[in-house]
């Protein structure tokens, strides 16, 4: 069994966070300045020394100093004296430094395949009718076997089906041009915020991001989200897709004696903010059911009533900074707040929730029974690393020292459906007149080209002389051939082409499958 893991005290009274329930999730709520940063500090080192991996987003930067060990300073040490605290082990914790920029860590990818259209149309903030038209193109390149790995294929994929909407008619239905413009004008701010950058292999191997180093700690992954802040809906969206990522690629775990992984949502409003109620469902759902995969989940935002009621009950392991309560809606948060929390006899906690002072907070943890414990007012234990950020040299180093230094800072841009397309554009002049008949059996919903007549099974190609006599019959029944009146009559070989293509499209359908957020399921063992 792991071993309790010490994050308050005041006096006599400590609390301590069990392993065992610390996939059960939480949250970490407060105004701000008032501790939240070194209290998500506090548990992912914690985490790391039981040999958990953590994921995190830094958001001011503050947090690359786990990376480093942390000093005595004479403020802390009058601090810790004051509470009675033992000054802490200085030392650093394992780290990864991830950015989706690849300016201060290691790129971060995903393809446009993977990410799917839900949450892809919540990035493009999309309504429901061109979020449909989004879905239909995803599922035509599906079909066709097309991937979308870049924001250049998907915008060729657009621009196709789009141009030829009559031919996906009847099969997908309707496609409004005015859609697919608002798609692409949609396409053209998530370029300017960074989505580009964001987009194409390699991708990220969630395995990378649970590693443990030679001491069997923890790696904590920190990821620069600074900047990325700048497009909240770009980042609430993409710790969204990481998420189900996770819970797409675990498998089952049931209980067990510590959390296989560790994930910090930090600015957490952002994630729920304008969600449509389809995908806020399928939030509620992926943080219920991840449990079962041994991930711990944790809120870390201003207020609690940032979190939907149906995720915030889900939520066991509560840490509750101080509120400031000088409008209606700080009051109404704080009330929230102290009716969800636990009652203690000797405490108010309505009234201590305005009190409380910097790096002191309210605690409710789950017992080895899974039971909320009485709130207990207490002070957070100090971090054994630093406080503060790390110097770019410091970061550079932990960079350069990386196990996956070198994976992922060369982008790659392997044949998908752009590259596909502009051949067929590139080919189309080759195919005209008899060919043009023909000309749709290879598109998206026909992977494979199918042989003109006379073409002795290339497209594209003039008939030969006719040599008369048995040859023009066998070629006919072979090939081909067109009436008087220019009606088509297959022959045996086109006919095999067309059933061969159908075949491989339709194998193409059944192996893409997507997870509970439209992630691929089994993708990248199909590449």
């Amino acid at each position: 069994m792991a071993d309790p893991i010490l994050i308050a005290k005041h006096g006599s009274t400590e609390v301590f966070l069990l392993p065992g329930m610390a996939n059960r999730h939480g949250c970490i709520t407060g105004a701000t300045g008032t501790g939240k940063t070194v209290t998500l500090q506090v548990l992912a080192e914690a985490f790391s020394a039981q040999g958990i991996p953590v994921f995190l987003a830094d958001v001011k930067g503050d947090l690359t100093g786990l990376t480093q060990p942390g000093a005595a300073s004479p403020k802390l040490t009058e601090r810790l004296t004051s509470l009675g605290m033992e000054t802490p082990v200085w030392r650093a914790s394992p780290a990864t430094l991830w950015d989706v920029f690849g300016q201060q860590g290691h790129p971060v990818r995903a393809t446009v395949s993977d990410m799917g259209p839900l949450l892809l149309g919540r990035m493009l903030n999309l309504n429901d009718t061109q979020a449909g038209v989004l879905s239909m193109v995803f599922r035509v390149a599906d079909d066709s076997g097309m991937l979308l790995l870049d924001m250049k294929d998907l915008r060729a994929m657009l621009q196709y089906v789009g141009d030829n909407a009559a031919q996906f008619k009847t099969q997908y239905g309707n496609v409004s041009a005015a859609s697919v413009g608002a798609i692409q004008r949609g396409l053209l701010a998530l370029e300017d915020q960074g989505g580009d950058q964001f987009f194409g292999e390699p991708m990220l191997n969630i395995d990378d991001l649970m590693q443990t180093d030679a001491q069997g700690r923890g790696i904590i992954n920190i990821l620069a989200a600074d900047k990325l802040m700048q497009s909240p809906t770009l980042y609430a969206t993409f710790l969204l897709w990481l998420l189900s990522e996770l819970y797409e690629h675990l498998p089952e775990a049931g209980d067990t004696d510590k959390p296989r992984f560790v994930f910090f949502f930090d600015e957490a409003h952002l994630l729920f903010k304008d969600a449509p109620k389809a995908l806020l469902d399928k939030i509620e759902q992926v943080v219920r059911l991840i449990r079962s995969k041994a991930v711990g989940v944790y809120f870390v935002t201003q207020n609690p009533l940032d979190i939907p009621d149906t995720v915030l009950g889900q939520l066991g392991n509560r840490i509750q900074h101080a509120l400031r309560a000088f409008t209606p809606r700080d009051q109404k948060a704080v009330k929230s707040a102290a009716d969800t929390m636990r009652p203690n006899p000797g405490l108010d906690i309505g009234a201590a929730i305005t009190e409380l002072g910097v790096g002191e907070a309210l605690v409710s943890v789950l017992d080895e029974k899974g039971r909320p414990c009485p709130t207990e007012r207490v002070y957070i234990v100090p971090p054994a690393s630093r406080i503060g950020q790390a110097t770019a040299q410091e970061r550079q180093a932990v960079r350069a020292a990386s196990v996956v230094a070198g994976v992922y800072e060369t982008a790659v841009d392997r044949e998908s459906a752009y590259e596909k397309l502009t051949q067929r554009v590139e080919a189309a002049p080759a195919g005209a007149g008899k060919g043009a008949s023909t000309a749709s059996a290879g598109s998206a919903a026909s992977p494979m080209p199918v042989p003109t007549a006379g073409s002795h099974g290339e497209p594209g190609v003039a008939d030969e002389p006719a040599s008369g006599g048995m040859m023009d019959g066998l070629r006919d029944v072979l090939f081909g051939s067109t009436g008087p009146r220019g009606g088509r009559h297959p022959g045996m070989l086109e006919s095999v082409a067309k059933s061969a293509a159908r075949s491989v499209g339709s194998q193409v359908a059944r192996e893409i499958t997507r997870g509970l957020l439209g992630s691929l399921l089994g993708g990248r063992k199909r590449r």
